[in-house]
């Protein structure tokens, strides 16, 4: 008689278990007298019996159904195996890890900008990634097990991806307030893009957990024109930019003789560089006789008498002294 029950006997488990495989849907004809449940590490087991849950069992571990299972099940607490007796019911066994899953536009978006004059828009592409789990046994159990033998990762990436470029649109426009550096925003847009995916999957009894932007790509010549422009906000001083690098070229000796184009090159640098040194030697020397100028038309406060008066008479030509009149001719001096 035990040989004959064992073969009845069924073991409920999760055998060919997949990471990326959200629920595993077991069912027979019936469970047998004997039979035993397995639940393994990141597994929880739903017992359903006419398509409605009768209990959620979290721990995993090895159980005898009769003893262990059916007194916590709701409607079948009572229920006696006989001999010829079985319980017709499904057991669901939900992976409870965590999904990450990478994500990036399909094609372009074209972000609306009248006021950098694009037509159509300035196009973008963006990468990032999520990730989600199962937190609504209910829902998934009413929405989507009740009607499917399995749901993999693949199946919420599809259903993720119909919708992600127009959120994305919606979210760039409503928080990306320079759109040559979205960069600055993208936490903002990636979590109102993590609230609206929550509610694109909120009938799956799936949540997201997080929503990342790595980042933004705009096209070539964008690109280029955005490099530029940071580029010489940190510079600050192109023409001070030009002569450091071209010191560091001749003190490097990188910039060499390689030909008539190279030295046209090197030539034109050089007289480049020659010309802003002059321009700054003269510049000095303009700012140094507008300070001689200043300091020789100030009075001076000792003496009472103008920095300005000349050391010879102009009539007779002696020396004048301190005096304000030449002592020879009476000539005023100041």
């Amino acid at each position: 008689m035990g040989f004959f029950t064992s073969q009845l006997a069924n073991v409920i488990e999760w055998k060919e278990f997949r990471d990326d495989m959200i629920f595993y849907k077991w069912h027979n004809n019936e469970i047998k007298r004997g039979s035993r449940l397995i639940i393994r590490p990141g597994q929880d087991a739903i017992f359903l019996f006419n398509g409605k849950i009768e209990g959620i069992f979290k721990d995993d571990g090895d159980y005898d159904i009769e003893s262990d299972i059916i007194p916590f099940l709701s409607t079948l607490k009572g229920f006696k195996f006989g001999f010829n007796t079985g319980m017709r019911a499904e057991v669901v066994f939900v992976n409870t890890r965590e999904f990450s899953v990478r994500w990036g536009t399909s094609n372009p978006i074209n972000i609306p900008a009248p006021q950098y004059n694009l037509p159509g828009g300035l196009p973008i592409r963006s990468h990032g990634a999520y990730t989600f789990r199962v937190k609504d046994y209910v829902k998934l159990i009413d929405n989507i097990a009740g009607i499917k033998e399995s749901f993999l990762v693949e199946d919420v990436k599809l259903r993720i991806s119909s919708v992600l470029d127009q959120l994305l649109m919606k979210w760039v426009v409503q928080e990306g307030k320079d759109m040559f550096n979205l960069s600055i925003n993208s936490i903002n847009i990636a979590n109102g893009m993590k609230q609206d995916l929550d509610m694109q999957l909120f009938d799956t009894g799936i949540s997201i957990n997080s929503f990342q932007i790595m980042s933004f790509t705009y096209p070539e010549e964008v690109q280029a024109m955005i490099n530029k422009n940071a580029s010489q906000s940190m510079v600050g001083d192109v023409n001070r930019y030009q002569q450091i690098n071209f010191s560091d070229g001749l003190s490097s000796g990188n910039i060499k003789s390689g030909g008539v184009a190279s030295d046209m090159a090197g030539m034109m640098m050089g007289m480049k560089f020659a010309n802003q040194m002059v321009q700054n030697m003269n510049q000095g020397m303009a700012e140094a006789d507008a300070q001689q100028k200043t300091f020789t038309n100030t009075p001076s406060n000792e003496t009472g008498t103008s920095a300005n008066k000349p050391n010879f008479c102009p009539n007779c030509g002696l020396k004048t002294g301190d005096s304000n009149f030449c002592p020879n001719c009476g000539q005023k001096l100041v």
